[in-house]
This record gives structure tokens, sequence and C-alpha cells, in this order.
């Protein structure tokens, strides 16, 4: 029986830790940050829960985030970059494509391409909901849920 792994997706922290997001977060075993991080005490609390890879985004001035990254989970190659930049994601050949910038949280089956944008986890933008998401891969079929963080 093929074992089932849980992935934390998190983006736009912008410096800023949340408790709640720590909290959804949980019993992942990896997690991957979709750019503007703005902090190494971001990704050091995230690093306290599990692996945490991490892209540049366009508020980054971290110098070692990479612009994009590959990421096999079970079977499943998931391409994280910021969606600051043009990126040739056919050039991947992802199952899963993670992106941020745009605040907006979103899960959508293009294809067989599943596309994720974990929201906002740092300051409420507008009146945006403030997010993360999780990805669970179950016999190499990945599926993503966005949960809304209750923040003042």
């Amino acid at each position: 029986m093929a074992k089932d792994f849980e992935v934390g997706l998190i983006s736009d922290t912008h410096g800023k830790m949340r408790p709640e997001a720590l909290l959804a977060l949980a019993g992942c075993e990896v997690i991957l940050h979709a750019g503007d991080v703005c902090g190494a005490a971001v990704l050091a609390d995230l690093e306290a829960l599990a692996p945490c890879h991490a892209v540049a985004g366009n508020c980054d001035a971290d110098p070692a985030l990479p612009l994009s990254i590959l990421h096999e989970v079970g079977g499943v190659r998931i391409l994280l970059y910021h969606g600051h930049v043009p990126v040739d994601i056919a050039r991947f050949r992802p199952d899963v494509v993670v992106t941020g910038h745009t605040h907006v949280p979103k899960v959508e089956q293009v294809g067989p391409v599943l596309y994720v944008n974990p929201g906002s986890a740092g300051p409420r933008r507008f009146n945006l909901p403030v997010t993360v998401a999780r990805l669970t891969i179950r016999a190499g079929r990945p599926e993503a849920r966005l949960i809304e963080l209750a923040v003042a």
C-alpha cells in the first residue's frame, strides 16, 4: 500500500509568520513557500515543522532563494514559483503548479495539471481571506484544499 503524503503550501507571508498558519501546516512532510517570504525568521519557523523549500518573490531580497523549484513528492512533480516572472511551465512537465503573488487563493485543474495558489498567509490585503493550502498525495494523485485562517 502506497504512503499518503501531506504537503503544506504557503505564500506571501511578507515577514509575518502567523501562529494560525503554523497550526494549519502541522503534520506536513514538507512545506513549499511560493515567495514573498521577506525574512529568514519565517523560514526558520516553517523549518521547525518540516523541511521547507522556498522561492523568491518580487519582494524578496535573499539571493539564496531561487526563482523556481521542481520538487517531487510521492511520485508527483510539483513546480513552485512566485508568479511575478514568466516561467516555461511545459519544460518542467509538472503535475502540480504552485504560485503566489496575487494573494488570491485558488485551486484549479487544467487538463492534467493542478494549479494551486495558497493565497496570502501574511498581512491581510484588501478584503481577501488569509489562507494557506494543503496538498494530499494519495497513490500518486494530488488533491489540494484551501484553509482559511481565523485571524483578526
